[in-house]
């Protein structure tokens, strides 16, 4: 169970984080967003970096093995990284529109499986 509460917490997380770092350049769009500022745009972001942290933090304590969790600090890095590329990519490709998804991203993905993989496996 602190499995999938450690992933579905991590995939939360990375929603918002996803939001806070690349939202304003799709957020420009929208009317009462157009005439922000940096400083508003820095402030929106870390607001949104503040329920990022308030999901990841928890995700990380409780997947931890040291506090009871099932992964190690580099299986916990790794599962980040392949939760933040698939969140990222379906919020670009279906929210932000801005991008198409290619054989290439498929192919880094594929990778990324194999560094799972590589890192999860007992040598």
């Amino acid at each position: 169970m602190k499995s999938l509460t450690t992933i579905v917490l991590l995939c939360v997380s990375n929603l918002f984080m996803t939001f806070a770092w690349y939202g304003h350049l799709y957020f420009k769009k929208l009317p009462w967003f157009a005439k922000t500022g940096l400083i508003g745009v820095v402030l929106l972001s870390w607001g949104l970096a503040l329920f990022e942290y308030a999901f990841q933090v928890p995700a990380n304590r409780i997947g931890f093995a040291e506090n009871g969790g099932p992964f190690n600090l580099f299986q916990l890095k790794v599962i980040q990284e392949v939760i933040t590329l698939t969140v990222f990519t379906l919020c670009a490709v279906f929210v932000f529109k801005s991008d198409t998804l290619r054989w290439n991203h498929l192919v880094g993905f594929a990778l990324l499986v194999v560094a799972v993989y590589v890192i999860f496996r007992k040598w």
